[in-house]
Protein backbone atom coordinates (compact mmCIF):
# COMPACT_ATOMS: atom_id res chain seq x y z
CA UNK A 1 0.00 0.00 0.00
CA UNK A 2 1.71 3.53 -0.44
CA UNK A 3 0.72 6.32 1.85
CA UNK A 4 0.46 9.81 0.32
CA UNK A 5 1.35 12.36 2.96
CA UNK A 6 0.54 16.42 3.39
CA UNK A 7 3.52 18.66 4.39
CA UNK A 8 4.27 21.84 5.27
CA UNK A 9 6.75 21.87 8.21
CA UNK A 10 4.05 22.64 10.99
CA UNK A 11 4.46 19.94 13.86
CA UNK A 12 1.48 18.28 12.67
CA UNK A 13 3.35 17.40 9.19
CA UNK A 14 6.15 16.14 11.45
CA UNK A 15 3.39 13.93 13.67
CA UNK A 16 1.84 12.66 10.19
CA UNK A 17 5.40 11.07 9.32
CA UNK A 18 5.78 9.65 13.23
CA UNK A 19 2.51 8.59 12.97
CA UNK A 20 3.68 5.94 9.95
CA UNK A 21 6.49 4.69 11.74
CA UNK A 22 3.85 4.16 14.94
CA UNK A 23 1.34 1.88 13.00
CA UNK A 24 1.06 -1.45 13.16
CA UNK A 25 1.16 -2.01 9.52
CA UNK A 26 1.49 -6.06 8.09
CA UNK A 27 3.22 -4.47 5.43
CA UNK A 28 5.43 -0.79 5.62
CA UNK A 29 3.67 1.22 3.51
CA UNK A 30 5.63 3.29 0.75
CA UNK A 31 5.55 7.24 1.40
CA UNK A 32 5.03 9.23 -1.05
CA UNK A 33 5.46 13.40 0.87
CA UNK A 34 4.19 16.05 -0.67
CA UNK A 35 4.99 19.92 -0.19
CA UNK A 36 2.47 22.13 -2.19
CA UNK A 37 3.41 25.71 -3.52
CA UNK A 38 -0.26 26.97 -4.09
CA UNK A 39 0.62 30.31 -6.15
CA UNK A 40 -2.59 31.29 -6.15
CA UNK A 41 -2.47 32.28 -2.17
CA UNK A 42 0.58 34.61 -2.32
CA UNK A 43 -1.63 37.58 -3.62
CA UNK A 44 -4.15 37.36 -0.50
CA UNK A 45 -0.79 36.34 1.82
CA UNK A 46 -0.24 40.06 1.50
CA UNK A 47 -3.11 41.04 3.49
CA UNK A 48 -1.86 39.28 6.55
CA UNK A 49 1.56 40.15 6.23
CA UNK A 50 3.17 42.78 8.70
CA UNK A 51 4.41 45.66 7.15
CA UNK A 52 6.74 48.13 7.44
CA UNK A 53 6.35 51.93 6.48
CA UNK A 54 7.51 52.17 2.45
CA UNK A 55 7.98 49.05 1.88
CA UNK A 56 5.63 46.45 0.49
CA UNK A 57 6.83 42.67 -0.77
CA UNK A 58 6.60 42.12 -3.84
CA UNK A 59 4.94 38.87 -5.78
CA UNK A 60 8.37 37.81 -6.69
CA UNK A 61 9.91 37.93 -3.21
CA UNK A 62 6.50 35.55 -2.12
CA UNK A 63 7.27 33.55 -4.32
CA UNK A 64 11.37 33.18 -3.64
CA UNK A 65 9.84 32.58 -0.18
CA UNK A 66 7.74 29.77 -1.00
CA UNK A 67 10.33 28.28 -3.12
CA UNK A 68 13.37 28.78 0.09
CA UNK A 69 10.23 27.15 2.24
CA UNK A 70 10.00 24.21 0.04
CA UNK A 71 13.26 23.31 -0.18
CA UNK A 72 13.73 23.21 3.71
CA UNK A 73 10.34 21.29 3.76
CA UNK A 74 12.03 18.75 1.53
CA UNK A 75 15.42 18.28 3.14
CA UNK A 76 13.44 17.70 6.27
CA UNK A 77 10.99 15.05 5.30
CA UNK A 78 14.04 13.39 3.61
CA UNK A 79 16.11 13.61 6.47
CA UNK A 80 12.71 12.45 8.66
CA UNK A 81 12.21 9.59 6.49
CA UNK A 82 15.88 7.96 6.89
CA UNK A 83 15.17 8.59 10.62
CA UNK A 84 12.14 6.34 10.81
CA UNK A 85 13.25 3.85 8.28
CA UNK A 86 10.66 4.76 5.79
CA UNK A 87 11.14 3.90 1.81
CA UNK A 88 9.79 6.68 -0.26
CA UNK A 89 10.28 10.05 -1.72
CA UNK A 90 9.45 13.83 -1.19
CA UNK A 91 7.67 15.90 -4.47
CA UNK A 92 7.33 19.85 -4.34
CA UNK A 93 4.18 20.68 -6.56
CA UNK A 94 2.52 23.91 -7.45
CA UNK A 95 -0.89 22.88 -6.66
CA UNK A 96 -3.11 23.16 -3.70
CA UNK A 97 -2.41 20.61 -1.42
CA UNK A 98 -5.40 18.53 -0.99
CA UNK A 99 -6.13 17.99 -4.65
CA UNK A 100 -2.70 17.26 -4.99
CA UNK A 101 -2.74 14.80 -2.34
CA UNK A 102 -5.95 13.05 -3.83
CA UNK A 103 -4.69 12.77 -6.85
CA UNK A 104 -1.89 10.87 -5.75
CA UNK A 105 -3.64 8.85 -3.71
CA UNK A 106 -6.13 7.57 -6.27
CA UNK A 107 -8.48 5.14 -5.01
CA UNK A 108 -5.75 2.71 -2.96
CA UNK A 109 -3.36 4.52 -1.37
CA UNK A 110 -3.81 6.11 2.55
CA UNK A 111 -3.83 9.68 2.82
CA UNK A 112 -2.04 10.84 5.88
CA UNK A 113 -2.68 14.73 6.78
CA UNK A 114 -2.64 16.52 9.94
CA UNK A 115 -5.61 18.38 11.41
CA UNK A 116 -4.22 21.84 11.25
CA UNK A 117 -1.46 23.61 8.81
CA UNK A 118 1.52 26.06 9.09
CA UNK A 119 -0.72 28.67 10.87
CA UNK A 120 -4.38 29.63 11.66
CA UNK A 121 -4.24 32.60 8.89
CA UNK A 122 -3.67 30.28 6.10
CA UNK A 123 -6.55 27.86 7.12
CA UNK A 124 -8.77 31.13 7.04
CA UNK A 125 -7.82 31.66 3.63
CA UNK A 126 -7.00 28.65 2.42
CA UNK A 127 -10.01 26.25 4.34
CA UNK A 128 -9.19 23.54 6.77
CA UNK A 129 -7.20 21.03 3.91
CA UNK A 130 -8.12 17.78 6.41
CA UNK A 131 -12.04 18.40 5.63
CA UNK A 132 -11.38 19.07 2.02
CA UNK A 133 -8.96 16.02 1.93
CA UNK A 134 -11.74 13.60 4.35
CA UNK A 135 -15.02 14.94 2.09
CA UNK A 136 -13.90 14.48 -1.26
CA UNK A 137 -10.69 11.81 -1.15
CA UNK A 138 -11.41 8.28 -2.73
CA UNK A 139 -9.34 6.24 -0.57
CA UNK A 140 -8.89 5.94 3.71
CA UNK A 141 -7.53 9.13 5.26
CA UNK A 142 -5.76 9.78 8.51
CA UNK A 143 -6.40 12.83 10.21
CA UNK A 144 -3.25 13.40 12.98
CA UNK A 145 -4.04 15.83 15.78
CA UNK A 146 -1.37 14.23 17.91
CA UNK A 147 2.41 13.24 18.77
CA UNK A 148 3.20 9.91 17.30
CA UNK A 149 2.40 6.97 19.91
CA UNK A 150 2.29 3.27 20.39
CA UNK A 151 -1.29 2.06 19.32
CA UNK A 152 -2.99 -0.02 22.08
CA UNK A 153 -6.68 0.81 22.15
CA UNK A 154 -8.94 1.70 19.02
CA UNK A 155 -12.07 2.28 18.81
CA UNK A 156 -14.16 1.35 15.69
CA UNK A 157 -17.62 2.63 14.87
CA UNK A 158 -20.02 0.21 13.21
CA UNK A 159 -23.37 -0.02 12.01
CA UNK A 160 -23.45 -2.20 9.26
CA UNK A 161 -23.34 -0.27 6.30
CA UNK A 162 -20.88 -1.18 3.35
CA UNK A 163 -18.73 1.64 4.34
CA UNK A 164 -18.49 0.12 7.95
CA UNK A 165 -17.54 -2.97 7.09
CA UNK A 166 -14.90 -2.14 4.26
CA UNK A 167 -13.46 -0.15 8.15
CA UNK A 168 -13.02 -3.56 9.22
CA UNK A 169 -12.01 -5.30 6.46
CA UNK A 170 -9.09 -2.24 6.23
CA UNK A 171 -8.10 -2.79 9.93
CA UNK A 172 -7.79 -7.11 9.42
CA UNK A 173 -5.94 -6.96 6.01
CA UNK A 174 -3.94 -3.76 6.52
CA UNK A 175 -2.70 -3.98 10.26
CA UNK A 176 -1.17 -6.91 12.60
CA UNK A 177 -3.58 -7.34 15.76
CA UNK A 178 -0.35 -8.20 17.54
CA UNK A 179 2.44 -6.28 16.92
CA UNK A 180 4.44 -6.67 20.11
CA UNK A 181 2.85 -10.17 21.04
CA UNK A 182 0.37 -8.23 23.03
CA UNK A 183 -2.94 -7.94 21.19
CA UNK A 184 -3.91 -4.60 20.30
CA UNK A 185 -7.72 -3.43 22.41
CA UNK A 186 -10.63 -2.64 20.18
CA UNK A 187 -13.79 -0.65 21.30
CA UNK A 188 -16.44 -1.56 19.17
CA UNK A 189 -19.15 0.93 19.42
CA UNK A 190 -22.67 0.24 17.89
CA UNK A 191 -25.25 3.18 17.81
CA UNK A 192 -28.59 2.38 17.99
CA UNK A 193 -31.57 4.64 17.73
CA UNK A 194 -33.80 5.71 20.25
CA UNK A 195 -36.71 3.38 19.24
CA UNK A 196 -38.50 1.06 21.59
CA UNK A 197 -38.29 -2.23 19.72
CA UNK A 198 -36.78 -5.00 21.35
CA UNK A 199 -35.80 -6.15 17.81
CA UNK A 200 -33.91 -3.20 17.20
CA UNK A 201 -32.15 -3.58 20.50
CA UNK A 202 -31.56 -7.59 19.56
CA UNK A 203 -30.59 -6.58 15.69
CA UNK A 204 -27.69 -4.03 17.19
CA UNK A 205 -26.51 -6.70 20.00
CA UNK A 206 -26.44 -9.57 16.88
CA UNK A 207 -24.18 -7.19 14.95
CA UNK A 208 -21.93 -6.53 17.52
CA UNK A 209 -21.58 -10.09 18.41
CA UNK A 210 -21.09 -11.13 15.04
CA UNK A 211 -18.54 -8.16 14.17
CA UNK A 212 -17.12 -8.94 17.40
CA UNK A 213 -16.28 -12.25 16.40
CA UNK A 214 -14.20 -11.54 12.96
CA UNK A 215 -12.34 -9.04 15.22
CA UNK A 216 -11.03 -11.63 17.68
CA UNK A 217 -10.41 -14.42 14.74
CA UNK A 218 -7.64 -11.85 13.40
CA UNK A 219 -6.06 -11.96 16.71
CA UNK A 220 -7.84 -8.84 18.66
CA UNK A 221 -8.77 -8.24 21.96
CA UNK A 222 -12.08 -6.63 21.60
CA UNK A 223 -14.79 -5.16 24.26
CA UNK A 224 -18.49 -4.03 23.16
CA UNK A 225 -20.04 -1.02 23.39
CA UNK A 226 -23.87 -0.94 22.41
CA UNK A 227 -25.62 2.74 22.48
CA UNK A 228 -28.60 4.17 21.94
CA UNK A 229 -28.89 7.70 20.95
CA UNK A 230 -27.60 10.00 18.11
CA UNK A 231 -24.55 8.20 16.96
CA UNK A 232 -21.65 11.03 16.78
CA UNK A 233 -22.58 12.26 20.24
CA UNK A 234 -22.84 8.86 21.88
CA UNK A 235 -19.34 7.45 20.04
CA UNK A 236 -17.68 10.81 21.79
CA UNK A 237 -18.86 9.95 24.89
CA UNK A 238 -17.35 6.49 24.69
CA UNK A 239 -14.47 8.36 23.06
CA UNK A 240 -14.35 10.76 26.04
CA UNK A 241 -14.65 7.77 29.03
CA UNK A 242 -12.54 4.97 27.39
CA UNK A 243 -9.48 7.52 25.84
CA UNK A 244 -8.46 5.06 22.63
CA UNK A 245 -5.09 6.36 20.87
CA UNK A 246 -7.44 6.10 17.09
CA UNK A 247 -11.02 6.50 16.24
CA UNK A 248 -11.50 3.88 13.21
CA UNK A 249 -15.02 4.52 11.22
CA UNK A 250 -16.53 4.37 7.74
CA UNK A 251 -16.95 7.46 5.40
CA UNK A 252 -20.74 7.14 5.63
CA UNK A 253 -22.89 5.71 7.82
CA UNK A 254 -26.16 3.21 7.07
CA UNK A 255 -29.08 5.69 6.36
CA UNK A 256 -29.04 8.65 3.82
CA UNK A 257 -31.52 10.29 5.51
CA UNK A 258 -30.08 9.99 9.01
CA UNK A 259 -26.58 11.51 7.57
CA UNK A 260 -29.36 14.54 6.02
CA UNK A 261 -30.82 14.96 9.67
CA UNK A 262 -27.59 14.62 11.85
CA UNK A 263 -24.73 15.42 9.82
CA UNK A 264 -21.99 12.77 8.67
CA UNK A 265 -20.64 10.93 11.45
CA UNK A 266 -17.34 10.59 10.57
CA UNK A 267 -16.96 14.30 9.84
CA UNK A 268 -18.51 15.21 13.58
CA UNK A 269 -15.65 12.64 14.91
CA UNK A 270 -12.83 14.13 12.89
CA UNK A 271 -13.70 17.77 13.81
CA UNK A 272 -15.08 16.98 17.60
CA UNK A 273 -12.69 14.35 18.81
CA UNK A 274 -9.23 15.19 20.73
CA UNK A 275 -7.61 11.50 19.09
CA UNK A 276 -6.13 10.85 16.00
CA UNK A 277 -9.24 9.52 13.25
CA UNK A 278 -9.20 7.11 10.41
CA UNK A 279 -11.77 7.21 7.94
CA UNK A 280 -12.15 4.77 5.20
CA UNK A 281 -13.78 4.44 2.23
Amino acid sequence: MKAVVGVDGSKYSEWVLGWLGEMPFRVAPRVTAIHAMDLQSVRPSFIVQPTVSGYEPDEGEAIHLLESRAKQVEAETKRRLAKLGLKGSVRVVQDKIAQALIEQAGHKGLIVVGSRGLDAIDRLVLGSVSTTVTLHAFCPVLIVKEPPQTLRRMLVATDGSPSSKKALQFMTKQFTAKPDAKPLVILLVHVMPFLRYTMVKEAGEQLLAQEAAKLEKAGYRVRQFPCVGPAAEEILKVVNREQPDLIVTGAKGRSAVTRFLQGSVSMKLAQQSACSVLVVR
